[in-house]
């Protein structure tokens, strides 16, 4: 039981900020590709598809680029001095579409782009 010093405790509802606005849904796209070029130019082609239905775009954001190196024997056994290297890399971009419509959707669902072009989308 409480006592009269002690008070009674109510719960109540998170308080909002002053600033605080409703959360903003979001179309993240992150397009992988080894080849800069053929990457930037699928990525003009989103973001023309997605600005032909008036849509809000953020970016794109280069990420960095990931290498993979590889050492390798030039020949077996013997020359162990004698080696190759090789890299494979892979360039990185992001396009955020802010509250996207589902034409928009349907539009970049439908979208051929080239081979090599990796795509992943995610809703946040």
């Amino acid at each position: 039981m409480a006592t009269e010093n002690e008070a009674v405790k109510k719960p109540r509802a998170p308080r909002k900020k002053a600033g605080a606005t409703a959360e903003v849904q979001r179309l993240r796209i992150k397009v992988r590709a080894y080849e800069h070029k053929v990457l930037d130019a699928s990525v003009k082609q989103i973001i023309e598809t997605a600005l032909r239905y008036d849509a809000k775009i953020a970016g794109p954001i280069p990420l960095p680029t990931e290498i993979k190196k590889y050492t390798v024997n030039r020949s077996t056994f013997v020359y162990k001095d004698a080696r190759e290297q090789f890299e494979m890399r892979v360039h990185k971009r992001i396009i955020d579409i802010l509250d996207p419509s589902a034409k928009v959707i349907e539009a970049l669902t439908n979208l051929s782009l080239p081979s090599g072009v990796t795509i992943d989308v995610k809703m946040a």
